[in-house]
């Protein structure tokens, strides 16, 4: 895990930490090739791919649970919003 709750991938540290193109990797995968052609194509082992994969969908679901947090404390903190009414 690259940091608590990043706002975005940071490609240039996932390289450092795994010594390659992170960029590179995501962009062909985003052209479709599978894991395996990714590695015989770059040289990068598949267990090294894997673990890459792995941190990127766990950076993902922080992304997307900080930005339902944050999409739930602006809605929570209507003030028009009432709840309970006595009146009724």
């Amino acid at each position: 895990m690259i940091s608590c709750f990043p706002d975005k991938i940071d490609e240039k540290t996932l390289s450092k930490k795994y010594r390659t193109n992170v960029g590179k990797l995501i962009r062909a995968w985003k052209h479709g090739f599978s894991d395996q052609e990714v590695a015989s194509k770059t040289g990068v082992r598949l267990s090294t791919i894997h673990l890459i994969k792995q941190d990127l969908e766990l950076t993902h679901r922080y992304i997307r649970l900080s930005q339902k947090k944050q999409q739930f404390n602006a809605h929570a903190l209507n003030p028009d919003q009432i709840f309970f009414s006595p009146d009724i």
